[in-house]
């Protein structure tokens, strides 16, 4: 039974009131799978499932690489307190980011969609990075027109700073208003916290 907490202690990397943000391992493939197979939640993301192939050879073994090298940063699996498995959120510094900066995302399924668990994770990684991680800074990226993951930056206390276009070889229906980019630094969160 102690190996069991043990186990789950090595793979538990923050908890909040609702929600369990834990390591992935190799046996999420079908939860990665499954999630990126539903159109709705890949509406702003790709026209396309990924596939299993991907997943396996590519995205599982890139989540994996960051708790190798990084004790604060990287991609977590999201659970609620039933152990059923929500989506995921990453905390980790883009490919060309300034020290101190790191992106915020989420990708959860559409059952816990409206729910707050967007909200909730990404705040609870927010502090944990401002508080631990010596963050400076923190970044969000969405279309546009994605105005759900617009409202959760928003309650995060991250601010517009810019919209942006890129090319896309297959832009997907509302690329033409652009991309945006939500920040918070951490004078920022510091000000916001001592204001109540």
């Amino acid at each position: 039974m102690a190996g069991t907490c043990d186990d789950r202690a090595m793979r538990v990397f923050l908890e909040t009131e609702r929600l369990v943000l834990r390591r992935f391992t190799e046996s999420d493939v079908d939860n990665l799978v499954e999630l990126d197979s539903d159109a709705e939640v890949m509406r702003y993301l790709d026209d396309a499932p990924t596939p299993r192939s991907k997943v396996e050879n590519t995205i599982l073994p890139s989540f994996l690489w960051y708790y190798e090298n990084f004790p604060h940063y990287g991609f977590w699996a999201a659970q609620d307190r039933d152990g059923a498995f929500l989506g995921w959120f990453h905390f980790r510094p883009s490919e060309d980011a300034p020290e101190g900066e790191v992106e915020l995302g989420y990708r959860l399924r559409k059952s816990a969609w409206g729910k707050g668990y967007a909200t909730e994770g990404s705040l609870a990684l927010i502090e944990l990075g401002f508080r631990e991680a010596d963050v400076q800074r923190v970044t969000a990226y969405t279309m546009f027109v994605n105005s759900g993951s617009r409202r959760v930056m928003e309650k995060c206390g991250l601010r517009h700073v810019r919209t942006f276009h890129e090319e896309h070889e297959n832009p997907l229906p509302g690329t033409e208003h652009g991309e945006v980019e939500y920040a918070l630094t951490r004078d920022e969160w510091l000000t916001a916290r001592a204001g109540g």
